[in-house]
């Protein structure tokens, strides 16, 4: 997700409740459940899952989620909020899965935090099954809001120092890198990260993110494995 400060369970509900939060998470999920497509029945991993919102989300079009994150406060507060899915703490460049084991997989706003963005892409192929779908989410390098982190990170803030920010092009040539075939590239939340603009400005969300993908603080990939 596009939050605005590091990620904690308790910061990931307070950026919900506040008002640039609401309309940012319901935008960027609203664009990764229209990319997933139709889940019903089907088996879906998603690979640092959080606390869990968007495994509830896929959980309540009937697919049959798990989740698993490297950090157990996250897992903890996964299991709180979707008491009927499986949560397991692990590494996303060493997933405990057999190969080919789930039909769909995602991977949100994690490459930007995470060394090694080809062995994680490299681990999400290997566990999907032949013409297994793939969706990621990850932040645009073209936004105001990637520019207020990176002064926040010259700044001092040793979370946003550390974080990568991808153009569209980059994000799908790492899914291509790791052996998938790019389906769709999107863009959303095109405002500026300041709560009183997003609600009047997040209607040209989905005019803009068919139109380009330049100046979007989310990018969103749809890519399959070869089948």
């Amino acid at each position: 997700m596009t939050m605005a400060v590091a990620a904690t369970p308790s910061r990931y509900q307070a950026w919900r409740t506040s008002r640039l939060g609401e309309v940012t998470d319901r935008l960027e999920h609203g664009l990764l459940l229209e990319m997933a497509g139709p889940v019903r029945g089907l088996s879906m991993l998603d690979i640092g899952c959080g606390d869990g919102r968007l495994l509830e989300a896929f959980s309540r079009r009937g697919a049959e989620v798990v989740g698993i994150d490297a950090d157990p406060a996250m897992v903890e507060a996964a299991i709180l909020n979707v008491p009927l899915c499986t949560v397991l703490q692990g590494d996303a460049r060493a997933l405990p899965f057999p190969e080919a084991t789930f039909d769909c997989g995602a991977m949100v706003t994690v490459l930007c935090h995470l060394g090694e963005p080809d062995k994680a892409l490299a681990e999400a192929r290997r566990v999907l099954k032949p013409g297994g779908r793939l969706l990621l989410g990850e932040l645009g390098r073209s936004s105001l809001w990637a520019a207020t982190r990176r002064l926040r990170g010259w700044a001092g803030d040793t979370f946003w120092r550390s974080a990568r920010f991808f153009s569209a092009n980059e994000l799908a040539e790492l899914a291509e890198r790791a052996g998938l075939i790019v389906d769709r590239v999107r863009g959303g939340v095109y405002y500026p990260p300041w709560g009183w603009i997003a609600p009047p400005l997040a209607r040209l969300d989905r005019p803009l993110s068919r139109l380009t993908t330049f100046g979007a603080a989310f990018l969103a990939v749809a890519a399959h494995k070869p089948g």
